[in-house]
């Protein structure tokens, strides 16, 4: 099932300054990803990712593989970071949200002689 995400631009702050567009990861961001990952001293992200872009660059991002977040340090990205993660939460499969459901025979236990 492929799921599309909009291209969704709204300021920040309320005045028109700092618009910030949420969207899929394409693979022309990798290298702006993998700077992004050094800035924040963190790993670069693998799989999918969901991007927020302020001002046409790339501020934050989160792994649709294994939920991993990395951000600019040096610019107020929190509650881009938010945004991204209530967006990849949105994505989730429903699947992903109930428990997994185990065999119900377990095998014997062996008790020492």
């Amino acid at each position: 099932m492929n799921r599309s995400l909009s291209y969704a631009s709204s300021s920040r702050d309320g005045t028109g300054e700092g618009n910030l567009v949420v969207r899929r990861g394409r693979p022309a961001d990798q290298h702006a990803l993998a700077i992004l990952a050094a800035l924040d001293s963190a790993r670069p992200l693998t799989g999918r990712t969901v991007v927020g872009e302020v001002d046409g660059r790339l501020a934050a991002a989160v792994s649709l593989h294994d939920g991993r977040v990395v951000a600019d340090p040096f610019a107020p990205t929190a509650d881009v970071v938010a945004l991204l993660q209530e967006r990849v939460g949105a994505l989730a499969p429903a699947s992903a949200h109930r428990r997994v459901r185990r065999p119900a025979w377990r095998l014997p236990r062996l008790r020492a002689a």
